[in-house]
């Protein structure tokens, strides 16, 4: 029997800071291998000599090693970072054009927009309920913009990039139809 205050299982290597390459480059085979005697696994034990992992830790090939991990840790951010960057410089320069149509055709194309989204139809609702739907299918008919978020995933800021985007839409909607211009900055304050 081995004595486990000399011996370190791989789970304990990776508390100390390795990686799996790192053990398998640094350290190679372990030093025990056998079954755990506390309980029934297919996957053998691997145990390491804690004096060999603490040699090879004061090495220049282990401190080269560890620092792999943050330098391409670091580029991933910094490529996120600048891809975020040129998405929201994307936002910012692109033109926006809002369909210029008639008042009664908008209102038209409005109502049957809310149709087909499950609501009925233009009955009383409440107060500017008619510019609501308006600002709705405009920014529906928009839609095509959402492509600028291309290449944007989670947290690398696509939040920040969707309200600019949706910014810009209320903001040309508002230029376009001053008259749905209030409904437009109502919506701005709400998703902020």
């Amino acid at each position: 029997m081995t004595d486990r205050t000399t011996y370190v299982t791989l789970a304990g290597v990776r508390r100390r800071g390795w990686t799996d390459s790192m053990v398998r480059d640094l350290l190679g085979s372990p030093d025990v291998q056998g079954r755990d005697p506390r309980r029934w696994s297919l996957a053998p034990v691997r145990l390491y000599l804690l004096a060999r992992i603490e040699t090879v830790e004061r090495t220049a090939e282990f401190t080269a090693a560890s620092l792999l991990p943050k330098a391409r840790s670091a580029a991933a951010g910094l490529y996120a970072e600048r891809r975020r960057a040129a998405v929201l410089t994307a936002i910012r320069a692109e033109p926006i054009k809002v369909p210029l149509l008639p008042g009664p055709e908008l209102e038209r194309r409005a109502v049957r927009h809310r149709q087909l989204l499950g609501a009925r139809g233009p009955g009383g609702g409440p107060q500017g309920g008619l510019e609501r739907w308006q600002v709705s299918y405009l920014r529906a008919a928009l839609s095509r913009y959402e492509t600028l978020l291309d290449g944007l995933y989670g947290e690398t800021g696509r939040g920040d990039a969707e309200r600019l985007l949706r910014r810009r839409l209320y903001e040309a909607i508002a230029a376009a139809y001053p008259a749905l211009a209030p409904e437009c900055r109502r919506r701005i304050a709400v998703e902020r």
